[in-house]
């Protein structure tokens, strides 16, 4: 495994991050593990190496979070050992401000995550979405107080549009507030809008990009064969599904066989390859998922297969935001 910095701060994160959504409760989503079925998975992703761990608190409504804080003080015998990530915007409750990023739901869910998560402080500290009703100076001066109070150590942004982000960014800077680190947009070789504004925007900025949705839901791993309990229940499997898509996996497949290795290791070593990202977010359901992750690393790709890889891909309406 390799370990490298988040953006420009002096935070060390391991190139494969393993996201944690897929860890909580089934009366959540149906393809969701349970603890027990989480618990291996995750011991695999710290024997590879993996230090980075993303979650929300509107995973399993609050239950990955506590399931992440359990196996991860279970499987590190120090807190600082490890890099852990949650994030703040959706519903976690039917109350009026149970939701959004305005200062009362910044402040709440923030204690509320660390109770669940079981530390006193989390590494980086999201925006899961864009407020449009919230200022953005709320927003940020809040999180700004969430991090001077020691309960974040960094903060970062999820899928919002370019302008979005750097209108946060100069707020801060204008107020002398903490920016942020870190953006995590969806983004593979099915998805690639992100490449028109965001990333550019993120490199000559220094911030550092590590990407959801890496294998875009399976499809990428799959192919045209993709079957999955989420294939067949996630609404945004729809949009990510179509001839164009996998005219995409179809390549990767091609390079794949080649190469002698999977088409998961193949997507996710293209990713790796761009200067923008410093380490996409996995979710995975078995072992060999992480096993597949951490081969990537070291899997270098030509510059003749990366145009192979990106030559079948069109425009896309943006989505997500």
């Amino acid at each position: 495994m390799e370990y490298v910095r988040l953006g420009r701060t002096g935070l060390k994160v391991s190139r494969i991050c393993l996201g944690m959504m897929t860890y909580g409760s089934r009366d959540w989503r149906d393809w969701v593990l349970d603890e027990q079925a989480a618990t291996p998975i995750v011991r695999r992703a710290v024997e590879q190496g993996i230090t980075f761990f993303d979650t929300a608190d509107m995973y399993s409504v609050g239950g990955s979070e506590e399931i992440t804080g359990r196996l991860l003080r279970s499987l590190f015998n120090h807190r600082d050992d490890y890099v852990l990530a949650t994030k703040v915007f959706f519903p976690v409750g039917d109350g009026p401000n149970d939701r959004g990023l305005s200062r009362k739901h910044i402040m709440t869910s923030i204690d509320r995550s660390l109770r669940r998560l079981g530390t006193d402080h989390v590494d980086l500290y999201q925006v899961h979405r864009w407020d449009r009703e919230t200022p953005i100076e709320e927003t940020m001066e809040a999180l700004h107080d969430v991090v001077r109070a020691g309960k974040a150590r960094y903060i970062g942004a999820s899928t919002m549009y370019a302008w979005q982000f750097a209108k946060a960014q100069f707020t801060a800077e204008k107020h002398g507030w903490t920016k942020f680190v870190s953006m995590q947009p969806q983004y593979n070789l099915t998805y690639r809008e992100e490449e028109r504004e965001m990333l550019p925007f993120c490199l000559d900025s220094g911030v550092g990009v590590i990407p959801w949705s890496p294998l875009a839901r399976g499809v990428l791993a799959r192919g045209r064969a993709a079957e999955s309990v989420r294939a067949r229940t996630d609404q945004m499997m729809a949009r990510l599904s179509n001839d164009e898509d996998f005219a995409v996996a179809d390549v990767v497949a091609d390079v794949a066989k080649a190469r002698d290795t999977s088409p998961a290791r193949v997507a996710l070593a293209w990713l790796l390859s761009k200067p923008a990202v410093t380490a996409p977010i996995i979710g995975a359901s078995r072992q060999s998922h992480i096993d597949d992750a951490a081969a990537a690393v070291d899997l270098e790709l030509t510059a003749a297969e990366i145009a192979a890889l990106e030559a079948p891909y069109r425009p896309h309406a943006v989505i997500g935001h």
